[in-house]
């Protein structure tokens, strides 16, 4: 439910009760208001009904429950007045059976019954008021007008309450769409990040957004939650973020680093760490891109990490990572198939893989990935990884 500004500034408008409500506006709203008069004494209807009319009111008159609930039924009322002791029924289970249909509709009860107990029963059981027969012709009309008072009182109440809630719900909507278009702008923003990031460690063109496909598809076949399937993308876009301050004589060296270079190159996952945590919506992501480099058996690294105790997006993450490097050209070797990914994968599961990610992976045909490969790659790169993310899952053999 998308509001635009107009629209939302007319809901508040509606949504303020008046400081000052238009005396006239008002007196003539109470003259014109409906009140169903309910007594079994036909001189006692008249003498009511004569007096509501004089002052504009428009009365109608019912001499006992059935005929009342029949009105009730028919026509719209603003206040009822009803004897306590009338013709097939009470005037008390008339009220009560107003109360379930009309909460809001104000019942007065009249009786000759002078019993403080019969007052204080109807005043619990929701009566407005309570008039005592025989009553003056002021008492009456004065009761009548506060009980109208108090029924425009809660209709403005209730007016507002759900005006109140609608601009509530559309304001919700607005900061929900907003906050989904920024995210959406954060994640194209990380995905060109990613781009730059594959062009300065001289690596094959797309492989972040590769890499972030294939995780996705394993994240969503594991049946990952939604919320952290967004995490595990935004980790893969940035997941070498790092490797910027590595000196680019070690980042882009041709041939096998030195003991020393290679411990210069291990430190991208704490420099990747250090760059995201602070950021707010990506200090989840953060995690991942720190421990990217773990393996499933303690082998890895920074921090040896083994099974469980590496964060499960990074299990993920690092099937996804291997499954692109295998089947990407190298400046030291041709691409492999993904069907000789599979088996490299699997040698690997329990030492470099969590099994249970691998089990997953092995079970997604090998079409899929190389059908997710050629949408990123293809000359038309229709798709990006967060159409990707919205598709459906991959079939499981």
């Amino acid at each position: 439910m998308a509001l635009n500004l107009a629209e939302l500034g007319a809901l508040f408008t509606a949504a303020k009760l008046p400081a000052e409500a238009n005396a006239r506006e008002v007196a003539g709203l109470r003259r014109s208001a409906r009140i169903l008069v309910v007594d079994g004494e036909e001189h006692v209807r008249s003498m009511i009904g004569a007096t509501l009319e004089s002052q504009g009111y428009h009365a109608e008159m019912a001499a006992g429950s059935r005929e009342a609930i029949n009105l009730l039924n028919q026509n719209a009322f603003d206040l009822v007045l009803t004897e306590v002791l009338i013709r097939d029924g009470s005037g008390i289970a008339l009220m009560e059976y107003i109360r379930g249909k009309q909460p809001q509709l104000p019942v007065v009860m009249v009786t000759s019954v002078h019993d403080i107990d019969v007052a204080i029963d109807c005043m619990h059981r929701g009566a407005y008021d309570y008039l005592l027969k025989p009553f003056e012709r002021e008492h009456l009309l004065g009761t009548v007008q506060r009980a109208l008072e108090h029924q425009q009182t809660l209709e403005e109440n209730h007016s507002y309450q759900q005006n109140l809630e609608l601009v509530v719900r559309a304001r919700t909507e607005m900061l929900r769409q907003a906050m989904e278009d920024l995210e959406h702008s954060y994640d194209i923003t990380l995905e060109a990040l990613g781009d730059a990031l594959d062009l300065k460690d001289s690596e094959t063109e797309g492989h972040s957004k590769r890499v972030t496909a294939y995780a996705i598809a394993l994240a969503r076949a594991m049946d990952i939650a939604p919320a952290e399937i967004k995490v595990i993308a935004r980790a893969a876009f940035v997941h070498d973020i790092g490797k910027m301050a590595i000196p680019d004589k070690i980042l882009r060296k041709p041939g096998p680093l030195s003991r020393e270079e290679q411990k210069v190159m291990r430190n991208h996952c704490a420099s990747g760490y250090d760059m995201l945590r602070k950021i707010p919506f990506l200090s989840a992501a953060a995690e991942i891109v720190f421990t990217h480099q773990e393996h499933h058996d303690g082998s890895g690294y920074p921090s040896g990490l083994r099974g469980s105790e590496i964060p499960i997006g990074s299990r993920i993450f690092a099937v996804a990572d291997a499954l692109d490097a295998i089947t990407s050209d190298r400046p030291y070797r041709k691409a492999r198939s993904f069907e000789a990914a599979r088996k490299e994968i699997l040698r690997h599961s329990g030492a470099q893989f969590d099994p249970g990610v691998v089990e997953v992976f092995l079970k997604i045909s090998p079409e899929i990935w190389h059908e997710l490969r050629s949408k990123i790659n293809g000359p038309n790169k229709l798709l990006s990884t967060f159409d990707i993310a919205n598709a459906p899952p991959p079939p499981k053999l």
